[in-house]
């Protein structure tokens, strides 16, 4: 499913106007009728107490369709409109007139005198409607606006929000300085950015989405290239097999001191279904790994004064590349400056596919052409910190604007980034970005990222194309956590946990597909 941005979205209900003649009224009557229904299904209307609080522009005409047809099904609904009745415009206006000829009540508020009487149907309401703000949101929320939204959070109530709750901007997620929580929200046409990054996701609750009439040729506009990680079939796994059939994978990882990304990179190749785990790490440190990972195959390096793995060990590091399918280099390799210089020689002369991450990521952020002049596909996996470093942006510059930052840095440095963080973003030098569903914040742990590499390392070992082994592998780095979760908690759930849990994600992703599709997808009505 794909995701769009507020100005794509007013672009396809252009198009559906304007090519499909699927008039404004229609749009909004079918947009309203779908907030109705995931009422009538969830929660139930006949004799339950409604408030619909409305703004003035088209978020507020869906509002004002929903009443409609509360009131129409024999609930008891208030309207209450914040702000001036005469700024509604086109198929808002029409539906106010209507609303005003049925008598159900509406009251207007102005100003904060208005406020007492909105209080009162609040604490009597069983569902509060908010029709307030919608997508087109662009500056922090004040004033009485402010008030309103705050008494909403405040009521306890059922909240159900209308496109998106109020005070979420539509492009970013980011709460406009107040936010309604909703419990239920529906949103139209195609799901916007706000409702799927965080905090907005958090805020809309259980998340619907209708596309209130698109035909499919709009609703797969190519322009619209954000979209939900979709998931692809695995390859079989050959019963004739052997080890090599399934990967293998060179990690150079480690230092003294750095005992566990090693590690937690290597192992998880395996438990995702890699055949090869080869780790190259400093001799020093080899026999701390062995005796809790013996199924890796140990290369023990040279090391510097620091017990970092030294430079002098690169053209030994070149000819196991030759024998490798892809490299994953980084995790715990430290930032000491003559491995930092290895990692960034190294990265300029492998022609295979490279996985670089942690201290890796820190190495090539001093000198990106190394990324920029690599022929063969170069996957990084930066946190928002590393992120940083990467583009010169303040972590706060990034989150103003994630995906724009994102899909201009993998063009530029022509490299599949993952983004990792709730709700992961992958991107891609074409412009497409995929939004992972999978995950919990029990993930938020050290040596989680480590895992990660080596999951998507297995995926392409097993046969996928690099490009969707990147983004199963997210996905499936981020089920296993969500399998932990379930199992022990949030709280407490490490890296060992994610890695244990590898092989029962494959287990579920393999044989019941569907179901974990429909797990973490969004409903349509």
């Amino acid at each position: 499913m794909k995701i769009c941005s507020v100005s794509e979205i007013r672009e396809l209900d252009r198009r559906a106007i304007e090519e499909f003649d699927i008039s404004e009224d229609i749009l909004m009557e079918n947009a309203g009728h779908a907030v109705y229904y995931v009422i009538l299904r969830e929660i139930g209307i006949r004799g339950r107490r409604f408030v619909v609080v409305c703004g003035v522009g088209n978020n507020g005409g869906d509002g004002l369709v929903v009443a409609r047809k509360l009131y129409s099904e024999g609930a008891y609904v208030k309207v209450f409109i914040v702000g001036n009745v005469e700024k509604f415009r086109g198929s808002a206006k029409r539906n106010f007139e209507i609303a005003c000829k049925l008598g159900f009540p509406i009251k207007v508020i102005a100003n904060s005198n208005g406020l007492d009487e909105l209080v009162v149907e609040l604490a009597n309401a069983d569902v509060i409607v908010d029709a307030i703000f919608g997508t087109g949101l662009s500056r922090e929320v004040s004033g009485i606006y402010r008030d309103i939204i705050r008494l909403i959070n405040e009521s306890g109530k059922v909240v159900v929000s209308v496109d998106i709750p109020s005070g979420v901007s539509g492009n970013t997620g980011k709460v406009m300085g107040i936010a309604v929580k909703a419990n239920y929200t529906v949103t139209f046409g195609l799901p916007k950015i706000g409702n799927i990054l965080y905090p907005g996701f958090e805020y809309c609750g259980k998340l619907y989405v209708s596309h209130i009439s698109y035909p499919p040729q709009i609703q797969d506009a190519e322009f619209i290239k954000t979209m939900i990680n979709t998931l692809v079939k695995l390859p079989e796994r050959k019963r004739d097999g052997h080890k090599g059939t399934f990967g293998k994978a060179l990690f150079i990882a480690g230092a003294v001191g750095y005992y566990g990304a090693p590690y937690f990179s290597a192992m998880s190749f395996l438990k995702a279904g890699g055949g090869y785990s080869r780790l190259a790490t400093p001799r020093s440190v080899v026999p701390f790994i062995a005796s809790k990972g013996s199924e890796i195959v140990f290369i023990p390096l040279n090391e510097t004064e620091t017990g970092s793995i030294a430079l002098s060990n690169k053209d030994r590091l070149l000819e196991l590349i030759g024998i490798s399918d892809i490299v994953v280099m980084g995790p715990g390799v430290s930032l000491n400056e003559e491995t930092q210089e290895l990692i960034r020689q190294l990265a300029l002369e492998i022609d295979k596919p490279v996985l670089i991450d942690g201290d890796g990521i820190t190495a090539i952020s001093k000198d990106l052409s190394v990324i920029e002049k690599r022929k063969d596909i170069t996957i990084l996996t930066p946190h928002i910190g590393e992120m940083s470093r990467i583009t010169g942006l303040s972590i706060q510059e990034i989150n103003e604007d994630k995906l724009s930052v994102l899909r201009e840095t993998a063009r530029k440095l022509n490299a599949i980034i993952v983004l990792k963080g709730a709700h992961s973003l992958i991107g891609y030098p074409d412009g497409r970005v995929y939004v992972n569903m999978s995950g919990n914040p029990g993930m938020a742990t050290a040596g989680s990222g480590d895992v990660l590499t080596g999951t998507i390392a297995a995926l392409y070992g097993l046969g996928l194309n690099i490009e969707d082994a990147v983004r199963i592998g997210v996905f499936i780095h981020g089920f296993a956590g969500d399998l932990a979760a379930d199992d022990l908690g949030e709280d407490g759930v490490t890296a060992q946990d994610i890695l244990d849990y590898l092989p029962l994600a494959m287990k579920y992703y393999r044989e019941e597909l569907d179901k974990v599709c429909n797990k973490y997808s969004i409903p349509v009505i």
